[in-house]
């Protein structure tokens, strides 16, 4: 009997552990650095492209899947006769979604692979990925499913506060002097994803730890009126201390039933760099 398998790309963040739990296949993007692509949660870390970053003075190049490794990737479950229901990182800031299409296309499953734009990144992703996989099982049909996602992703709330905006400057994502001005002064911004795009929301003053609890604390009604099923705190690489203050936070609230702690992957560690945190979590109805 066929089953619907949910499949997510490596920029989802979840642990290897609620990986496994959950059950779902996860399709690596790539990470170029001197002209070797290496495939992200695979082959590299997140540390090792910081050490790489800083050495050259620049931020490696990410990609989509090739067209071969997303094909290889649904095989599996083609062979199975199962349908595939595949929630990727927004397309607004990549093609691994129509990489998807394509891919399914091209084994000529289109009528049972359904691929999702999450509209978002990182665990922002991941709490759609665990979403569908609790929610396939209950009988519900591919295309239920996917309508179903569709309106839910509207409810997902991911933010960050960046520690240093040396990564975004060397991505292109600010220019040199703001980011020279803003370390200087250290200036935070908070990142926030509305619409399947990043954009500055708010800008914080002060040290890592102060800065990263001053952005939770923002957030406290927010979080309060949240679906209480879980909330993730991901991370690039941070001390374990501010991790825990702000654990101890969300669990003070007394509001989630879940609090994970995840460390972002290379694509998305390549972009905002170390000491970067944010709280993610789902709108309550």
């Amino acid at each position: 009997m066929s089953k619907i398998r949910i499949m997510a790309d490596s920029t989802c963040d979840l642990s290897q552990e609620l990986i496994e739990k959950y059950g779902i296949s996860v399709l690596p993007l790539n990470i170029v650095m001197d002209d070797t692509s290496y495939l992200d949660g695979v082959e590299t870390t997140p540390d090792k492209i910081y050490e790489w970053a800083d050495a050259n003075r620049t931020t490696p190049k990410t990609s989509a899947p090739g067209i071969e490794a997303a094909v290889e990737f649904l095989r599996p479950a083609v062979e199975a006769g199962d349908e595939v229901c595949y929630l990727g990182i927004s397309e607004q800031m990549s093609a691994t979604c129509q990489v998807l299409r394509l891919a399914a296309e091209e084994l000529e499953y289109t009528e049972h692979v359904c691929v999702v734009d999450s509209m978002n990144l990182s665990t922002g992703i991941g709490l759609q990925v665990l979403t569908a996989a609790e929610t396939a099982p209950c009988g519900c049909s591919l295309a239920e499913l996917e309508e179903f996602l569709k309106e839910y992703r509207e409810r997902v709330r991911a933010s960050f506060v960046v520690d240093t905006l040396t990564y975004l400057q060397r991505g292109g994502r600010c220019s040199a002097v703001t980011a020279l001005m803003g370390n200087a002064l250290k200036l935070k911004p908070r990142i926030a994803v509305a619409d399947g795009k990043m954009g500055v929301s708010k800008k914080y003053r002060g040290n890592r730890k102060k800065t990263v609890l001053d952005y939770v604390k923002d957030m406290e009604e927010d979080l309060l009126r949240a679906e209480t099923k879980r909330v993730f705190i991901t991370h690039s690489g941070i001390e374990q201390e501010i991790v825990e203050e702000v654990k101890a936070y969300l669990a003070g609230l007394g509001h989630f039933d879940a609090i994970y702690v995840t460390r972002a992957g290379g694509v998305i560690s390549s972009h905002c760099g170390p000491g970067t945190l944010g709280v993610l979590f789902v709108e309550g109805k």
